[in-house]
């Protein structure tokens, strides 16, 4: 099966540690502007998701959202929820640890599309 959001180990390992703190918790990727374009973690139901939003998945137990128009640029691509140190400008429940949240990402092959065409029918 092909997912369109994984996560590294470390990643898990942060959500982990931080629903053990703030319960269950959800993502967004942020579009720019003052947060530049970052995936955010809140307690789960604290970002309103809107009617323009979608959900890529889940990953590691939380559902993980990006708008739709953003989602055009990056529907082509796997992205793998990772940390990297350094504090972040966001409102995101990792910053105050010195860490952040950080996508990578790569472009899935003509085969891995095809297989995302037919499950999403």
């Amino acid at each position: 099966m092909i997912f369109r959001i994984i996560a590294t180990d470390e990643a898990i390992s942060l959500i982990n540690e931080l629903r053990h703190k703030h319960g269950p918790l959800m993502f967004h990727q942020s579009g720019g502007c003052c947060d530049g374009s970052q995936p955010m973690c809140f307690p789960d139901g604290e970002f309103k998701v809107g009617a323009s939003d979608i959900c890529l998945g889940e990953v590691a137990g939380c559902k993980f959202y990006m708008s739709a128009d953003q989602f055009e640029y990056w529907k082509h691509t796997q992205l793998t929820l990772d940390v990297i140190k350094g504090r972040g400008s966001s409102f995101s429940l990792e910053i105050p640890l010195g860490v952040r949240f950080h996508i990578r990402s790569r472009v899935f092959s003509e085969e891995e599309i095809a297989e995302l065409s037919r499950t999403a029918n």
